[in-house]
């Protein structure tokens, strides 16, 4: 098995992929989604169903060089053409892999990695807060508009 579609057995495995059109298109619909994965050999109601989901979010839509069958087999499910990776970190490594592969999914990658380095620095910033808050520090209220003359 590839590296690369070993990453799909762990967001799986991990809870963070949906796999089957169904499943797929709920996940993009209810925002959850990171990227939404194609199988080569999809067929064109597949395609469009996809193109579908994505429209109006700024989820994006990769075709993969592997078959139904080869995605089928990662994702442990029966006759698979569509797969979404909910989890940012894990939708980054996989794609940053991807694009080892081939330089056609650099453009892809380098935005989930953009968008991983954004939500980790969300995540500390929030764990800071939450410190401060129990240490009693708190952000000073702003004085209202007017400037104090110093005196």
């Amino acid at each position: 098995m590839d590296k690369t579609l070993g990453y799909l057995g762990l967001a799986k495995k991990a809870g963070a992929l949906q796999s089957g059109e169904t499943n797929s298109g709920a996940a993009v619909r209810a925002g959850k989604a990171r990227v939404l994965l194609l199988a080569s050999d999809a067929s064109e109601n597949a395609r469009r169903r996809a193109e579908g989901f994505i429209y109006s979010t700024q989820t994006p839509l990769v075709t993969l060089p592997y078959s139904k069958l080869e995605l089928s087999s990662a994702v442990g499910s029966s006759d698979c053409a569509m797969a979404a990776i909910t989890d940012i970190g894990l939708a980054a490594v996989f794609m940053s892999s991807l694009c080892d592969r081939s330089d056609s999914y650099k453009d892809t990658a380098e935005l989930l990695m953009l968008k991983n380095e954004k939500a980790k620095t969300r995540k500390r910033e929030a764990l800071a807060h939450d410190r401060n808050k129990k240490m009693g520090r708190t952000v000073k209220d702003a004085k209202s508009g007017k400037r104090r003359k110093n005196k």
